[in-house]
């Protein structure tokens, strides 16, 4: 989870460069696991982009979702509810 510090960093720095409502890019890293995994897309709407592509070896996933996001706060809300799941990389 953020910190209040943290937070205010992102929120600031979104809002720098976007201007609201924006398409935004999520990004992660798991390792495929198929429960970790529908909880994460559960957290996104159906007509969100997704990219999936493993890692060389096959050990990691990488998740690219693109959703139209209405504001900064969203954003972050949506890093909190990722960051409940464990074993989630958020980049």
């Amino acid at each position: 989870m953020l910190n209040d510090e943290a937070k205010d960093r992102l929120l600031g720095r979104l809002n720098e460069v976007h201007q609201w409502p924006s398409v935004y890019m999520f990004k992660f890293v798991l390792e495929p696991d198929t429960a970790r995994l529908t909880a994460l897309q559960a957290l996104f709407p159906p007509e969100s982009e997704v990219l999936r592509r493993f890692s060389s070896g096959g050990k990691y996933l990488s998740i690219t979702i693109k959703e139209v996001m209405l504001s900064a706060d969203d954003v972050v809300s949506r890093y909190e509810q990722v960051g409940a799941i464990g074993g989630v990389i958020m980049l």
